[in-house]
């Protein structure tokens, strides 16, 4: 059995990890400077939209695919129901649930970026914007204090916000020592899911910070999703 498996996330490198009888082909965006590889055979780099992996899949025959990428990462997914469908190979859409508002949280959600973004100065003056580098200067404009934290710097490195390059996972004391440390009143970030980023969503609880939460894209109608890694290893033992 070959899968060309869609990754990129924590889910994926370890879902690549435990099909150690299956022939796996990793295919990463390339994004980020320093990538954190996975087991097996990897490719770099995007097909070209919806022609170019239905036309990479006709050259090189897969038994399935499964999209294991960033929840947020929704043009691909949008590719990869596509493509699969013109060729005929089964998909698997592998997303980590959201987060879930607990005792205590302060939760804003916001359907975009830009509607975070207007939202911001009705809750606090001193930003800590966790979304990535991509979409940053949506926030530019909003006029309060901004700590940005990404993996890679934006090009050009953006002047109206303090940058902060670091990878997860994050631990709950240094979190609370970083909004502590800048006078944070208000936490922005993407729902995201899982555990390597969610220490801030809890440093934030404990000092009564507002957070405002960007929703996740919907998934494309008729998508098989399942939710974790253990699911995806038992949907594709069934192929």
């Amino acid at each position: 059995m070959k899968v060309l498996l869609l990754g990129g996330t924590g889910e994926a490198r370890e879902l690549a990890a435990r099909l150690t009888d299956i022939e796996v082909v990793s295919s990463l965006a390339g994004r980020t400077r320093e990538l954190q590889l996975p087991r097996g055979e990897v490719r770099v780099g995007g097909f070209g939209g919806t022609k170019g992996l239905t036309e990479w899949l006709r050259h090189n025959p897969v038994d399935a695919v499964v999209d294991a990428t960033h929840p947020f990462a929704a043009t691909m997914t949008e590719h990869a129901v596509e493509a699969t469908r013109a060729v005929g190979v089964p998909l698997l859409v592998l997303r980590r649930p959201g987060w879930v508002a607990g005792p205590g949280d302060d939760w804003h959600w916001a359907e975009s970026a830009e509607a975070a973004a207007e939202l911001l100065p009705s809750l606090g003056s001193r930003v800590f914007l966790t979304i990535g580098r991509q979409g940053l200067e949506t926030f530019a404009t909003t006029g309060l204090w901004t700590l940005a934290r990404c993996v890679d710097a934006p090009e050009p490195p953006p002047a109206w916000c303090t940058l902060l390059l670091d990878r997860g996972p994050y631990a709950v004391d240094a979190e609370l020592g970083l909004l502590q440390q800048h006078a944070i009143d208000v936490l922005v970030t993407k729902d995201s899911g899982g555990p390597q980023t969610e220490a801030k969503l809890a440093a934030a609880r404990q000092l009564a910070v507002p957070v405002v939460l960007i929703r996740r894209p919907p998934l494309p109608a008729g998508a098989e999703v399942v939710k974790t890694v253990a699911d995806a290893i038992a949907w594709l033992r069934t192929r």
